[in-house]
């Protein structure tokens, strides 16, 4: 694949390419969006963006097996920021699943625990409401609510949580504990073990299926993160997408699973990078976000159509439709 081509000349190319488009064999075309397109994708995005990547990307084939695209220092330990919301919210759904927890279950929301940043709980101005386990986790994996993490270790204290992302087979995915055994810092993760649990949570394996559906269910959702993975996208496609983001200071981050055209996962990407410029843009227009955009259309191009027949687990969501009250 040729670079560094100008838009004249590529403008000018055109009516060349497309004159011999009829007589040019369908199978002379490279596919625009198989492994290399889309290795050489990640590079040239990635050393736009600039800073330090950790990324792995995983598809599905005819068999149902996951085959690697992409693999990019996978084992490296970083801070997860808010990615590490996800493994939070695992750990409170396994007390769920053993009947320690219930999602009905009701706390309430004091002023003393809110929490600024992400979210919306610190926008209420007041406070004292009795709110859900299930909306406190909704909070968190929607919108990154920080407060909601803060209720989440009221349930699972910091040391509760790191025993259970060990029992689940996570060895360097950890949570930072401090004095108040209910809080605790986000704490590190590795590619390689966010996309371990994004294949066993895509596949109904990570906790009970009702739990996976949840966490499913909520990170699909077209009201959550646009920005990046999903930003050039029409909102049938974005549901197709279960996302997770992460940001703070220099590092940008952003995980998920895109699902195929019959509900079945399709693929899995966990992109990570730290050391990179223009740290207090938390926007659309930070590069390293504006890189993910361009990868996301790539990706989702790549599994738009794919079916897994060999899937052993699919998940699907209502589709969205605009409800003006009453």
């Amino acid at each position: 694949m040729s670079m560094g081509i100008s838009r004249r000349v590529a403008i000018g190319a055109g009516a060349a390419v497309a004159s011999l488009a009829v007589a040019r064999p369908a199978s002379a075309a490279a596919p625009a969006t198989g492994p290399d397109a889309i290795r050489h994708c990640y590079e040239r995005q990635k050393t736009k963006a600039g800073g330090h990547w950790h990324s792995h990307v995983a598809a599905v084939d005819a068999t149902g097996a996951l085959q690697t695209v992409i693999e990019d220092d996978i084992d490296f330990v970083i801070s997860g920021a808010s990615v590490q919301k996800l493994f939070v919210a695992m750990t409170v759904l396994d007390k769920v699943d053993r009947g320690e927890l219930s999602l009905g279950q009701k706390l309430d929301l004091p002023g003393s625990i809110i929490l600024g940043g992400s979210g919306i709980y610190h926008l209420h101005g007041v406070w004292g409401d009795d709110i859900t386990i299930a909306n406190f986790l909704t909070a968190m994996l929607l919108v990154s609510d920080n407060t909601a993490v803060r209720m989440c270790g009221r349930v699972v204290p910091a040391l509760e949580i790191n025993q259970i992302l060990a029992a689940k087979g996570f060895t360097y995915t950890r949570v930072e504990p401090v004095a108040n055994p209910n809080r605790f810092f986000l704490g590190v993760t590795t590619p390689r073990e966010t996309h371990d649990l994004l294949w066993r949570l895509a596949n109904k394996t990570l906790l009970s299926p009702a739990s996976c559906d949840f966490l499913l269910r909520i990170t699909r959702w077209i009201n959550g993160y646009h920005d990046g993975i999903r930003r050039n996208m029409s909102s049938a496609e974005r549901s197709r997408i279960a996302i997770k983001y992460g940001a703070d200071g220099d590092r940008r981050h952003e995980v998920g699973i895109m699902f195929g055209a019959d509900g079945a996962p399709a693929l899995t990407f966990a992109f990570f990078a730290g050391g990179l410029s223009d740290v207090n843009n938390y926007g659309a227009t930070q590069p390293a976000v504006q890189a993910h955009s361009v990868l996301g259309r790539m990706l989702f191009d790549s599994i738009a159509t794919a079916t897994v027949p060999a899937a052993t687990a699919r998940q699907t969501v209502t589709p969205f439709h605009a409800v003006d009250g009453g």
